[in-house]
């Protein structure tokens, strides 16, 4: 693969990681304060999930309207 290509994919993954916390942070009001890093590691797999489970239902939505 050459480099450019190379360096353009890891951009795109790069920009596809910001914008989920950015969702996480600005649409599902995500922030954190919690005593202790379980309780904060705690909090931020369950905006993971819910993320998820949001992003399941949009796929599963396409898949049925075409």
């Amino acid at each position: 693969m050459p480099s450019r290509i190379a360096r353009g994919n890891a951009s795109r993954s790069r920009i596809r990681s910001r914008h989920t916390f950015a969702e996480q942070k600005q649409r599902m009001a995500l922030s954190i304060r919690a005593i202790g890093p379980v309780r904060a590691r705690a909090k931020i797999t369950l905006a993971n999930i819910a993320c998820n489970m949001k992003r399941l239902v949009s796929f599963e939505q396409r898949a049925l309207t075409g």
